[in-house]
């Protein structure tokens, strides 16, 4: 069997990327400082300093750049800060996600335990609360922790503006190989073994 002779002119090579988080997205599924409050007075957890924890982050993201100013160039520094900062945009945007499935379980719940012909959501014994009950506490733990991660990684972009200049946008990385499985590959290897 003759191989196709490939024409490099006429590949045309089309990159897929994983797309990185954004802010945007973090404000999309993090509660805004509002929201923290309301959940945290309506289930009497501790209200989180949101300007603190913004502020904190934004000093401590300036000052490892000053520390480490006269150690990298300013490529080097920029490269630094996007990984750092993206670490934050991500870990507040994983978070997110998990208060909303978390929101989601506690609506769910909620709703099956109104239902008065369901006896595995009745109450729990005395002292215990119902499944329902829990899953709403669960999820307003959440919603406060998402939005710390949020004011975290909000100061770490406002922090990276002011150290490169320009805005942070999240590092979009290549996939590779899309579209090819373990099994896709190992049965091309198989069938080269017929030519």
């Amino acid at each position: 069997m003759a191989k196709p002779t490939n024409n490099p002119h006429q590949i045309a090579r089309v990159v897929q990327l994983r797309k990185g988080a954004s802010l945007e997205m973090v404000r999309l599924t993090c509660p805004d400082s509002a929201q923290a409050i309301k959940i945290a007075e309506s289930f009497g957890n501790a209200v989180v300093d949101s300007d603190g924890i913004r502020d904190l982050h934004e000093r401590l993201i300036i000052e490892t750049a000053d520390a480490l100013s006269e150690g990298l160039g300013d490529r080097a520094m920029q490269i630094h800060l996007q990984r750092i900062v993206g670490a934050y945009v991500g870990s507040a945007h994983g978070a997110g996600q998990f208060y909303s499935n978390a929101v989601t379980q506690a609506r769910d719940a909620t709703a099956k335990a109104a239902n008065d012909a369901r006896d595995e959501d009745l109450d729990g014994p005395v002292g215990y609360d119902s499944a329902a009950q829990r899953k709403r506490e669960f999820a307003a733990d959440m919603g406060v922790q998402a939005h710390a991660l949020r004011m975290a990684a909000e100061g770490a972009v406002t922090a990276y503006k002011h150290v490169v200049g320009e805005n942070w946008k999240p590092f979009d990385r290549p996939i590779e190989n899309p579209g090819h499985s373990l099994d896709r590959k190992a049965a091309a290897v198989q069938m080269s073994a017929f030519d």
